[in-house]
């Protein structure tokens, strides 16, 4: 009977191991974990609120040189911000009603100082503006111990087979400190942001960029 505990230990770790080498199991559980506590254990915001996911830089997120935060690494860290951002926004939600998905269509990172080891940091997201096919959404990475921006993301949310503007609409209809599922409607003030300069030549330089290579695959 030992003998046989023994063997489904070790067939157990050699499972584990198989999928440690064959997926990146630690990022699907955290994911997993993120939907859980924005579902059960957080609050729920209105969409234009802005949320906070805190992280601290291990020695897994540094660079080779053990001095700071891998430049790839705040790139992953964001999907765990953003699934923290639908959930509890009602964003993700929205989009699966109106038969739509959401995929990442482009993203632009600005470093303005380095996330040492063992820092302390928070992702702040929230939406800057829409249109009819997308969401642009932005994220700061805040220490807080100074309150300093080491990092801003610009991000455009493509949204398929739904019309974003439809999404928004129905999101801003639901009064502020209510939950995105509610039945209660209100009629909404809010109309859709002007789009901040920044992110108007961000966009031209995105579809200049598209145009460009449209022309080379001709």
């Amino acid at each position: 009977m030992e003998e046989c505990y023994y063997w489904y230990i070790i067939g157990a770790l050699l499972l584990l191991l198989l999928l440690y080498t064959t997926l990146e199991l630690h990022y699907f559980l955290r994911t997993i974990i993120c939907v859980v506590c924005a579902r059960l254990f957080k609050k729920r915001v209105h969409i234009l609120d802005t949320t906070t996911v805190t992280g601290i830089c291990l020695t897994n997120d540094v660079d080779t040189l053990l001095f700071h935060m891998n430049n790839a690494r705040y790139l992953r860290e964001l999907d765990f911000a953003r699934v923290d951002f639908y959930e509890r926004s009602g964003l993700y939600s929205g989009i699966k009603a109106k038969g739509g998905a959401v995929v990442q269509g482009a993203c632009t990172v600005r470093y303005r100082r380095f996330i040492r080891p063992f820092s302390i940091y928070k992702i702040e997201s929230k939406i800057i503006c829409w249109d009819d096919k997308s969401v642009f959404m932005e994220h700061q990475f805040v220490t807080p111990r100074d309150n300093f921006i080491n990092a801003i993301v610009v991000c455009r949310q493509r949204i398929i087979d739904a019309n974003a503007e439809e999404v928004m609409k129905d999101l801003l209809s639901k009064p502020r400190g209510s939950k995105p599922s509610a039945d209660i409607t209100v009629e909404s003030p809010i109309e859709r942001p002007e789009v901040p300069m920044h992110i108007q030549k961000w966009i031209e330089f995105n579809d200049l960029s598209s145009a460009s290579l449209r022309k080379n695959d001709c």
